[in-house]
């Protein structure tokens, strides 16, 4: 197997909504927040017409990208055996992807993403884990990650107890390990473990500028590629209408974004930058045409609704 992702399995339930549905719910635009109780999602549920829904969660959004540039990749993620779960199964299925977790009925359902996306684009998120946040050693399967060639992490899964160790050891049996730093959220709440996990465990690193200027305090973006240079990993970062730059081996390569494009949506632009990147990189790629392929997956995800091509 090229990739295998392990990451929360949730389904993306994505709404249109107005500015002032963000403020008058106490959310902030562009962020996810993460939500405890079942109840909570229901009620802003009730207030929401349902644009999509569709089997999400950020690497397994990447590890569908991959599938559909070509490559044999897997993905593991809890879900419970209910119609929500059913549904993601049968959505990872469908495009090819290796599903290898063997669902039963768990005490918490199946994970929910609200996605809401206001009328410039933005999409703010409130996630409700329910069993994907249950993840544990025991579903982490050694023989597939010692066979794939690279396992593909995201922060959003990093959470002390269970989970934690569950990603602990998915990376030390890893050929190679990437991850995302996911969301600004994950960064603060986890920055003294991401950022030994960025020094000291992990092969490649995918953040945004926002992310990787907070996890490292930096003042300015130069600051940034002093850190990637001395941390001498693969780090690749993406800028927005600034483009994407990857620092391997004391190079710097830059890319400039896609011009004049029709966004409907930036929903899964960084997790489809990603499958773009790692289609590259596993297969041999310059790190130029990596970035470009990751700009034109993005470029492609960001002008329809939704978090899928």
């Amino acid at each position: 197997m090229k990739i295998l992702g392990i990451g929360n399995a949730i389904v993306d339930v994505i709404c249109k909504v107005k500015d002032d549905f963000i403020s008058k719910n106490n959310l902030t635009k562009g962020t996810m927040k993460l939500i405890i109780d079942e109840n909570e999602i229901k009620s802003l549920l009730s207030n929401l017409k349902i644009e999509q829904t569709v089997s999400g969660g950020s690497v397994a959004n990447s590890v569908v990208g991959l599938s559909q540039l070509g490559n044999k990749v897997g993905f593991i993620g809890k879900i419970s055996d209910d119609d929500f779960g059913n549904n993601y199964e049968e959505g990872l299925k469908k495009e090819k992807v290796d599903f290898l977790y063997s669902k039963k009925k768990e005490t918490l359902p199946t994970g929910t993403c609200l996605i809401l996306v206001t009328p410039d684009s933005e999409r703010t998120m409130c996630t409700f884990l329910g069993t994907a946040g249950k993840i544990n050693e025991n579903d982490i399967n050694l023989e597939t990650i010692r066979k794939s060639e690279l396992v593909f992490l995201e922060g959003y899964l990093w959470d002390e107890g269970e989970p934690k160790k569950a990603f602990d050891k998915a990376i030390s049996n890893s050929n190679k390990v990437a991850m995302s730093l996911s969301d600004q959220f994950c960064v603060d709440r986890h920055k003294n473990h991401f950022l030994d996990l960025v020094k000291n465990r992990l092969d490649i690193i995918f953040a945004n500028e926002a992310e990787i200027m907070s996890l490292i305090n930096a003042k300015s973006f130069n600051e940034v590629i002093s850190f990637g240079k001395e941390i001498n990993k693969q780090l690749v970062i993406t800028r927005g209408d600034k483009g994407a730059v990857s620092i391997v081996n004391q190079k710097i390569q830059e890319i400039d974004s896609k011009k004049n494009l029709k966004i409907l949506d930036l929903t899964g632009a960084g997790d489809l930058f990603a499958s773009g990147y790692l289609h590259g990189y596993v297969n041999n790629l310059s790190q130029k045409e990596c970035l470009e392929k990751g700009t034109e997956m993005s470029a492609k995800v960001i002008q329809q609704i939704g978090a899928r091509l």
